[in-house]
């Protein structure tokens, strides 16, 4: 684990917004997860700044940001993640997003496109309507009543300390429980909670997750992306990424072995490693309206759509290219 990084704050639409900067040369945007902050980057950031700008900001309603009653779905956060940018003087950047961090990430490559380099999903969002059922749960009646008493300070302290105990006991289910019991200690703010549960509302029901990128996937054809996921990940099962291959054909994949929801803190060196390997064997993405517009009146490949379990589309049928992998990985 590195030192943390300073942490440095701009007011966004009345609001204050928290981020990380460290480094030189072509950006990174790095989009934290659920109930996470920028600290989930902590252990890549200070090796990824020796060659990229890093910008790591916490999220509207987590970390160090403001938790006001206000937009969290998808859209306001690629708006925000825009405006931090435009703050910031970054024109375009490469997008790593991980787990909701991932579902923003695709959001913001579809919103704004001409300011998307690249796109990197680490354990991503938005691929497949299955998710643990912890999640599932926050938007459910009872759950602000449970964490009141879960983030007591004697019950919490007794939860979280099991849980701390327990991580890597049985590494398959138990690797990343540490990170669970962070995530419960930032619960004690009650604003937290608040914005947690109003996000969760937006892209999940009882069903699972209800934002996929399903149908606009085809549209990553003109973005290089990549997308990598931890083999015994019990958040989003890995299985996912094998959606992403069929509807993303370009992409760029890779499994981590021995590794659970957060391939960048369980495996760092390597994950660096993935992410320069795509940096150096790609382009930046070069926005061109009349491609876009061709591929929105082409429309969606009928593979990806019979995939999901939907209607062929009345568009040509244009066959999936072979995944690429990415060479040394």
């Amino acid at each position: 684990m590195t030192a943390p990084f300073d942490v440095q704050y701009v007011q966004l639409h009345g609001h204050r917004r928290a981020y990380v900067r460290a480094g030189s040369g072509p950006a990174l945007l790095l989009l934290h997860g659920l109930a996470c902050d920028h600290r989930t980057w902590d252990p890549v950031i200070a090796e990824l700044a020796t060659r990229y700008t890093v910008i790591a900001p916490d999220l509207l309603g987590h970390g160090a940001s403001d938790k006001p009653r206000a937009d969290y779905s998808l859209g306001g956060y690629a708006n925000g993640m825009r405006d931090l940018l435009a703050v910031l003087g970054i024109e375009s950047a490469t997008v790593v997003g991980h787990s909701f961090g991932g579902g923003v990430a695709m959001q913001f490559s579809y919103q704004f496109p001409e300011r998307t380099e690249r796109l990197v999903l680490v354990s991503a969002g938005g691929l497949g309507p299955e998710v643990t059922p912890f999640i599932k749960a926050i938007q459910l009646p009872g759950w602000e009543l449970g964490m009141r008493v879960v983030t007591r300070p004697g019950v919490r302290h007794a939860v979280t300390g099991v849980m701390r105990a327990s991580t890597g006991v049985w590494p398959r289910f138990t690797r990343d429980l540490d990170e669970v019991a962070a995530i419960i200690d930032s619960w004690t703010d009650r604003r937290a909670r608040f914005a947690i549960r109003h996000l969760v509302r937006a892209v999940i029901d009882t069903r699972g997750q209800i934002v996929t990128m399903s149908d606009r996937a085809y549209l990553t054809e003109a973005l290089p992306t990549a997308v990598v996921w931890g083999r015994d990940d019990q958040v989003l099962p890995v299985h996912h990424l094998d959606n992403a291959q069929r509807l993303a054909s370009g992409a760029v994949t890779e499994v981590f072995e021995e590794c659970g929801h957060f391939p960048h803190r369980d495996h760092p060196e390597r994950f660096v490693a993935f992410l320069d390997r795509f940096m150096e064997s790609t382009q930046p993405a070069a926005y061109d309206r009349e491609r876009v517009v061709d591929l929105l009146r082409r429309g969606p490949l009928i593979e990806a759509q019979i995939a999901q379990g939907g209607d062929a589309p009345v568009s040509p049928v244009r066959r999936l290219a072979p995944v690429r992998r990415l060479r040394g990985a």
